[in-house]
């Protein structure tokens, strides 16, 4: 359609092919590669973490058949983020949808360099949102779109866009789910984390222990509760830790706020729980039954 192409001829030339060199014990290294984008003109490069980790060597091409050697910004392997940065010229770049307002059944289209020089383009539809999904590696993924744009490991790194061409979130071939099936994680959470990680090189983060989803609140709980938002996050399960107080939190409680502010996404918890409140005493307001509560949390530090 007139929308892919527009799209694609906004994005590709930001899209670069990335080729790595693994730190593999006992075997010498081992290539291995995927794709990614240029979010600034100074040269930043975001791509997936299971893309740049343990590298020895990173390539980077262009589309204009420029090769360069980047170096590592950060990595961020609870999100699967990584910045990579180049110090070159004249860069096209494609910033990221500020607040996307995604609906279930829009365009996305994904796009990746694998090869280099020419970009690989899929479509399809934006198929759920809100998911939290484990990796491969057993870290829970939040906030992630999912889609049936195909989606192949050298495509893995590379931007998931809308039909005007704004990126929508970071595709991601880490997540191992049945064929046909794309996940990528969320313009919102992609944006938060690679500027901590352009920042400081990494990200630290408080932990509750939680697994939740984002759900709609009925309109009768909203009024009674006088709520802010009309979502919250549904607590799926609750891990116990040493380090973290959160015995008050229990599986099927809706969590609705932090520390007073209403939590209206996953991406605004996530960013409720900064390394500021490692360690430190937190209210949560949660539904429980349907009826507002207020408990008190101590997060500890998310580690790897």
């Amino acid at each position: 359609s007139k929308a892919v192409v527009s799209a694609t001829a906004r994005v590709s030339p930001s899209v670069v092919n990335i080729q790595v060199n693994k730190k593999v014990r006992s075997r010498g290294g081992q290539e291995a590669g995927g794709s990614g984008f240029l979010v600034s003109p100074e040269g930043f490069i975001v791509t997936n973490c299971h893309v740049a980790e343990d590298s020895e060597r990173t390539i980077i091409e262009l589309q204009d058949g420029r090769t360069l050697q980047a170096d590592l910004v950060g990595l961020d392997p609870y999100t699967d983020l990584a910045v990579l940065k180049i110090y070159t010229d004249n860069l096209p770049y494609v910033p990221f949808r500020r607040e996307p307002d995604l609906k279930v059944g829009q365009l996305a289209i994904a796009i990746g360099n694998p090869f280099g020089f020419q970009c690989t383009v899929t479509t399809g539809v934006v198929s759920a949102l809100g998911r939290s999904l484990q990796s491969r590696s057993g870290r829970m993924i939040d906030n992630v779109i999912q889609t049936d744009a195909a989606l192949n490991p050298g495509n893995s790194g590379g931007p998931l866009v809308d039909s005007s061409g704004m990126v929508i979130g970071v595709n991601t071939a880490i997540i191992y789910q049945a064929q046909g099936i794309c996940f990528a994680i969320g313009a919102g959470t992609a944006e938060y984390i690679v500027g901590k990680l352009i920042m400081s090189g990494k990200v630290r983060r408080g932990y509750l222990g939680l697994a939740g989803q984002l759900m709609q609140l009925p309109l009768r709980v909203i009024h009674y509760n006088r709520l802010a938002a009309p979502t919250g996050i549904k607590v799926e399960s609750v891990r116990k830790h040493d380090h973290i107080d959160n015995h008050a939190l229990r599986k099927g409680d809706v969590v609705v706020e932090f520390n007073g502010r209403p939590l209206r996404t996953i991406d605004a918890l996530q960013r409720s729980l900064d390394e500021d409140t490692i360690g430190k005493k937190v209210t949560l307001g949660i539904l429980r039954k349907g009826i507002r509560e207020e408990i008190e949390v101590v997060p500890g530090e998310l580690m790897e």
